[in-house]
């Protein structure tokens, strides 16, 4: 077929501290389908706190397309296993248009829900919330939790689920909005913005008998706070570390409290989402049933088109969304 113009972001320098609109660039490109590929076209990409690290590190190359989970549809197609009009989730994003043999590209099936879901509370943001809290942070009924950046994409469905498990939900945020969001919408018991409180008063008064699981991430002050109040035999399911992401080698500050985890035999773990791959259909079942019974909720921030795509990274890391960032690529999607 012939080929189609395309645009694409390229990390051209790399940040130092908060990356700047400088780093990235816009490039158009021609993208051309050959025998045996499919040409995808990307309907909309997400933004994600931890694309940010690989930016200093080396991992991202620079002056070549960005990668991050997509959605796309397959407009042309020269693989029977791919037919035209297929919705495939992939890490291609970054780019309007790109043709592919087929590996990396994993066919979804929408049902009732929205497409976007797909790439937050139905897709490896709320597989890795629903892993993560439930194996890695072995949540019981009943118990207290305590979630950092909790009207994030991630937060805002560990918290969810915990309040299902009848579980007693703090919730840190960095707004007075998100305080707001959080206890009224998603049902949070307590919630509080640590830009103008105390975390460790704040936690002392929203779960005053201390935390069986504190869901972290974002590491430094939170993390130096939680251990403090951590009850017995109380598990940290690590997920991220937001506030040192935009430090040198993302260093995280200093935390003071560890020995705390002692005495108390504290579990503290990371993790990654693909530990869960195994549980991904009970996850849909579980995750849709909410849904359906309106246990689960979710907000998206979208951003058009993909000249916005640096600035909805920035954006992220600045704290400017509330759920899911998101970056529409095609008014197809």
């Amino acid at each position: 077929m012939t080929g189609i113009t395309s645009r694409e972001i390229h990390l051209v320098s790399r940040p130092e501290g908060l990356p700047s609109a400088d780093n990235f660039s816009l490039v158009e490109t021609t993208v051309e389908q050959v025998s045996g590929q499919v040409l995808v076209q990307n309907l909309f990409m997400s933004v994600d706190p931890a694309m940010r690290p690989p930016l200093s590190n080396g991992q991202t190359p620079l002056n070549e397309p960005m990668t991050g989970g997509a959605i796309g549809k397959i407009v042309a197609s020269d693989n029977p296993e791919l037919p035209v009009d297929t919705l495939v989730l992939h890490r291609f994003g970054f780019r309007e248009y790109f043709a592919s043999d087929g590996k990396g590209l994993q066919a979804i099936k929408v049902e009732d829900e929205p497409l976007t879901t797909h790439l937050h509370i139905l897709g490896g943001t709320g597989l890795t919330a629903y892993g993560g809290l439930l194996v890695t942070g072995a949540l019981q009924e009943e118990e207290n939790v305590f979630v950092s950046a909790a009207a994030g994409a991630v937060g805002s469905v560990v918290g969810q689920i915990a309040k299902i498990k009848h579980c007693r939900v703090a919730g840190s945020c960095g707004s007075d909005e998100k305080v707001d969001y959080l206890i009224n919408e998603l049902g949070f018991d307590y919630a509080f913005n640590y830009k103008t409180t105390s975390i460790s008063k704040a936690l002392h008064i929203g779960l005053p008998e201390g935390i069986d699981v504190y869901f972290e991430n974002v590491g430094g002050a939170h993390l130096d706070a939680a251990c403090g109040q951590m009850r017995p035999l109380g598990r940290i399911p690590v997920c991220g570390m937001i506030s040192a992401y935009n430090n040198k080698g993302a260093r995280s500050e200093g935390v003071t409290t560890l020995s705390n985890m002692i005495y108390n035999r504290v579990t503290m773990k990371g993790f990654v989402v693909y530990e869960f791959n195994d549980m991904r259909e009970q996850f849909l079942t579980d995750m849709r049933t909410w849904m359906a019974e309106g246990k689960m909720k979710y907000q998206e921030t979208i951003m058009q088109g993909i000249e916005q795509a640096p600035a909805a990274l920035i954006g992220l890391l600045e704290g400017k969304n509330t759920g899911k960032m998101l970056v529409r690529l095609s008014e197809a999607g």
